[in-house]
């Protein structure tokens, strides 16, 4: 069983963030994730507030930060995390193939999409349903879409999909818009956006394919039919904390409870990004904490080889 002194799991901003740092610190580090480096953010068309970087692509800032892990030679294993076992000192990280001993874990496993349960969704999974405007807009080109949100995601994604779609019905269940004040003046004032306020997804139907969607006004509770060709659905996000939900203390929502510091409820054990119980959910606001969560992991791996600056 190979060891290390610090094994992160999760390779989006947070943990690759999290191995630059801890492999600049010395430690022997190593990344296991279930998606190729970079997570879900490699799916973000443009990211406009990185500071220091005007406007970039969320694949291209991933590869970048990629980059430099690999020229701190940390050793990235594409496998799913399937369970972690405390021991006396450290942990056993297992996989379906190997498994991995260290000394200190953090988690950066981040979060997935919310599903909405409205009638239909599931059977147009794939069919005209989807949960990432990036990977699916283009197969909407001049089409009639809806939209399904109010946050940052959905607004984000909404204008990404203003470049493919002929019309977009954004379908929000309140009578204003979350997000960011700049991304929600790009929606409301294009031609193309159709604001269906105060309302909610009821079903989803079509043949093969999506054709049409109901919805219902939850003020006068009247419903609607509309006809579209896709349905995009962005209400949220949940964290993928499974790994450690025997082991650590989360929140009623499944986010993982931290310190400043970012040190969970088990020693040795610490967390990071989308994850963690916080306010905002940001690349940048998860390469802060990655930061704090690898120099915190190092000092307590140092503490236990009897390295530690006294």
């Amino acid at each position: 069983m190979q060891e290390y002194d610090i094994i992160i799991i999760g390779g989006g901003p947070a943990g690759l963030t999290a191995a630059i740092y801890s492999a600049r610190a010395k430690m022997k580090t190593l990344i296991i994730g279930d998606m190729v480096p970079g997570g879900q953010t490699m799916l973000t068309d443009r990211i406009d507030n990185y500071p220091g970087i005007e406007s970039i692509s969320g694949m291209d800032l991933m590869m970048n930060m990629y980059k430099q892990v690999e020229t701190l030679n940390v050793p990235v294993v594409t496998k799913k995390a399937t369970e972690i076992i405390q021991e006396e000192k450290g942990f056993i990280i297992k996989t379906k193939t190997e498994n991995f001993k260290a000394l200190s874990v953090i988690i950066a496993t981040g979060a997935t999409y919310k599903f909405l349960g409205a009638k239909g969704e599931k059977e147009f999974g794939g069919r005209g349903v989807s949960y990432c405007g990036i990977c699916d807009a283009p197969f909407f080109k001049d089409k009639e879409i809806a939209v399904i949100g109010g946050g940052d995601t959905a607004v984000y994604e909404t204008v990404h999909l203003l470049k493919y779609a002929s019309k977009i019905h954004l379908i929000h269940r309140k009578d204003r818009l979350r997000a960011t004040k700049i991304m929600q003046d790009k929606v409301i004032q294009s031609p193309k956006t159709d604001i269906h306020w105060n309302s909610v997804l009821e079903e989803i139907s079509g043949e093969k394919t999506v054709e049409k969607i109901r919805i219902k006004n939850v003020k006068t509770e009247v419903s609607s039919e509309i006809k579209v060709d896709g349905v995009f659905v962005f209400v949220g996000i949940q964290p993928l904390s499974g790994i450690v939900n025997d082991i650590v203390t989360i929140d009623k929502k499944g986010y993982i409870l931290t310190d400043q510091e970012m040190h969970s409820s088990c020693k040795g054990v610490f967390a990071c990004g989308d994850v963690r119980a916080k306010a905002l959910r940001q690349v940048s606001t998860a390469v802060g904490e990655a930061a704090a969560a690898a120099f915190s992991a190092q000092q307590y791996v140092e503490k236990l080889k009897g390295e530690a600056y006294l």
